[in-house]
């Protein structure tokens, strides 16, 4: 057998990471660490040493834009040694005489990797992600050929990419590691105090020592979720059987639905549950509270939810109401920065189960103003992500239930008892 050998030295760090047996492994790691030139050197010996015909690797970053600047030069430098390679600079795609064949792709465009299949991917910053991109789309392409599956990433909240990372580290058969600035001593020590000093605390934390815990910047909620921590309202917080629960939903189309549960006890709004789906019919949210047991008073939808659909005729209020979902509040329609001032209000006023509301929980610390990279500012709108489900429901939630003169009332329709 050929002996090939690559232009590599990999830090003493990245020797660990390399030389894991393990199928899975996440690695989250700071800024500068290396991690890309690692996950590629890696995507590269498994083209050459998997004992399959006809290998498939591939790179996979949030964007096709973002693995082209990131990777590429990465891909292109070390394999330019390697005997009787083809490049394919218009398809970011490297093929082997072996066979085997390397790829670049964005899981922006998740849906092109549909009916492909790998032998090892690289998910790089998961944190940034589609949601569905891994279950629906990546995990499934290495079902068949028992493919390795690498997640690398710098935190961003508790998000998917912290979901991975948090199995992984109590799943013995993964391979999982986290390296922050202060432990590696790859970065001078000078360079990473100035880094903090101009950086700020929180994104210093993030970036430079890991930190799932760290605000995120832009963060519409960061400071209200922040206190609501300190405070102790983000705890246990049961159902009291005693009072009605409302609901308030975002309804996606072709996306998540995101529907928070509160009891109103006095000044306090307990948040007692959350639940966030997609890829599923109306019928399947209506089992879904009945399933739950909980006396419910009110469910306050968006007030587009009035629209009918030119398919049935029929609005998805109208759909709601025949699965047994009445005593329906529709949200008035507000600017979107409105009802973000009235959330901000009604958190100060919430208690939040810690662990039926997680996901809600995190949605809101997450929810940002989107940033323009060219002008380097951030936008007047937010950003759409997965935490724009949640935080849309909780809006609603907010501006459902604190009615002002300037917003009009809110339609309340019991709409068994009202044509």
């Amino acid at each position: 057998m050929e002996v090939i050998e690559i232009d590599y030295t990999p830090r003493l760090q990245a020797r660990e990471f390399h030389d894991r047996t393990e199928r899975f492994a996440v690695l989250v790691a700071h800024r500068r660490f290396g991690k890309t030139v690692a996950a590629v050197n890696d995507l590269i010996r498994d083209a050459l040493t998997i004992d399959l015909p006809n290998v498939r690797v591939a790179y996979i970053a949030p964007y096709l834009s973002q693995a082209k600047a990131v990777a590429w030069d990465y891909a292109l430098e070390f394999t330019r040694d390697i005997p009787q390679i083809k490049v394919n600079h218009s398809e970011l795609r490297i093929d082997f005489l072996n066979g085997a064949r390397f790829r670049l792709f964005g899981a922006d465009n998740y849906n092109a990797l549909r009916g492909l299949y790998f032998d090892a991917v690289v998910a790089d910053e998961m944190a940034d992600f589609p949601a569905s991109a891994w279950p629906t789309v990546i995990r499934p392409a290495i079902v068949d050929r028992k493919g390795r599956a690498t997640i690398i990433g710098t935190p961003k909240g508790k998000n998917e990419f912290w979901e991975m990372y948090d199995y992984a580290k109590n799943h013995p058969d993964w391979w999982c590691r986290m390296f922050k600035a202060s432990e590696t001593n790859i970065l001078d020590a000078d360079e990473l105090k100035e880094a903090k000093r101009t950086m700020g605390e929180d994104r210093y934390e993030q970036e430079f020592e890991c930190s799932f815990e760290a605000a995120i910047q832009g963060a519409y909620y960061a400071q209200e979720m922040k206190t609501a921590t300190t405070d102790g309202r983000v705890t246990n917080v049961p159902y009291d059987p005693a009072v009605g629960v409302t609901t308030a939903w975002d309804l996606g189309i072709g996306d998540s639905t995101a529907i928070f549960f509160a009891q109103y006890v006095g000044q306090e709004i307990r948040i007692i549950d959350y639940y966030e789906s997609s890829g599923v019919g109306l019928d399947h949210y209506a089992k879904v509270l009945s399933e739950k047991g909980y006396h419910y008073v009110e469910h306050i939808l968006p007030h587009d939810v009035q629209v009918k659909e030119l398919g049935t005729g029929k609005s998805r209020v109208e759909t709601l109401d025949a699965l047994g979902i009445s005593d329906i509040t529709i949200a008035p329609k507000l600017p979107v920065d409105d009802g973000i001032q009235a959330a901000r209000s009604m958190i100060a006023r919430c208690w939040f189960d810690e662990e039926d509301c997680a996901r809600g929980i995190e949605a809101l610390r997450q929810y940002r103003r989107e940033f323009d990279e060219r002008l380097k500012t951030w936008r007047g709108r937010p950003l759409h992500d997965w935490t724009s489900h949640g935080a849309d429901a909780f809006r609603y939630l907010a501006v459902g239930k604190q009615t002002r003169q300037d917003w009009g009332e809110p339609i309340r329709r019991n709409l068994r008892g009202i044509a």
